[in-house]
């Protein structure tokens, strides 16, 4: 999974307020039931709603209603499928994979929002 909003493309430009959290989730095991978002780097979750149910191995959209409050944030998606495989962490995908596996990198992937909106990538280890 990913989110695509807010993102490097796609910052926060109306402040503080409600604020809508999208993005997009597949597997390529199964049919995505679940997609959770963290904004605080993975510390706590909460669960996003899905948009029209995909088929298996299809992307499904997930939308998460929210109020920012203009503190920055560490976004998160992690993914669910029905055969019960969840997305991993980098540290469970590299003790899988183990240190030098770049291809198919499919762990949780994490956002910076700053306090002004901009969005960019960082690792949260």
């Amino acid at each position: 999974s990913v989110i695509t909003s807010p993102s490097p493309q796609m910052p926060i430009k109306h402040g503080k307020g409600p604020l809508g959290i999208s993005g997009l989730a597949w597997s390529g095991h199964g049919q995505i039931t679940r997609v959770d978002v963290s904004k605080d780097g993975g510390i706590s979750w909460e669960t996003a709603r899905l948009g029209k149910q995909g088929d298996t191995k299809a992307l499904t959209r997930f939308y998460l209603d929210t109020e920012w409050d203009g503190a920055p944030m560490l976004l998160q998606a992690r993914a669910m499928d029905d055969t019960g495989y969840v997305q991993p962490t980098k540290e469970q995908l590299r003790a899988a994979r183990g240190e030098n596996s770049v291809y198919h990198n499919n762990c949780i992937q994490t956002w910076y929002v700053n306090a002004e909106g901009i969005a960019e990538n960082v690792e949260v280890s």
